[in-house]
């Protein structure tokens, strides 16, 4: 597989490296609430032309966590899921068939400021039920799919069920 990853944070681009992934810059990616969503998807879905996978950091929501700030948490998920999910869904559409993972790196609460270890709720599309309108903490508990081992969420995107 080739891939790529887009983020504004250092570290995600040097593990991307490390994965084999190239990194891509997008004018404009700071990091913060201000980041540019839509150069982001733009530069996904044109360097899925030539890759198997791009993997797209967006470190909004996390850095209102560090910040405590409740009411920036709340923006920086609904641009996320306005700027992002929907464009990035809606592009996607445009090579025919595909697969698509949602997920956040850690809990970062605003009331602790600092993350967390719960396990983070994750979506793949298409998936064994893709019934649900909404994605929330509550709803992933519900649907009782648990990894032990992060690293195995690549085989449920890739489709691999043994």
């Amino acid at each position: 597989m080739t891939g790529s990853v887009i983020s504004a944070v250092d570290l995600v681009k040097g593990l991307g490296k490390t994965l084999g992934l190239t990194p891509i810059e997008v004018e404009g990616a700071t990091g913060f609430i201000d980041t540019n969503y839509e150069g982001k998807v733009r530069a996904a879905l044109n360097a899925l032309k030539t890759v198997d996978l791009v993997l797209v950091h967006v470190e909004a929501p996390d850095e209102a966590g560090h910040q405590g700030d409740l009411e920036k948490k709340v923006k920086a998920i609904e641009l996320f899921d306005r700027k992002v999910v929907g464009p990035m869904f809606e592009g996607l559409k445009n090579y025919g068939e595909f697969r698509l993972a949602l997920l956040c790196d850690h809990f970062t609460p605003v009331s602790a400021m600092t993350h967390t270890p719960e396990p983070v709720p994750f979506v793949i599309y298409p998936g064994p039920t893709n019934t649900a309108r909404t994605f929330t903490e509550k709803q992933a508990r519900s649907a009782g799919l648990y990894l032990e081992q992060g690293h195995t969420l690549i085989k449920l995107l890739l489709g691999d069920t043994k």
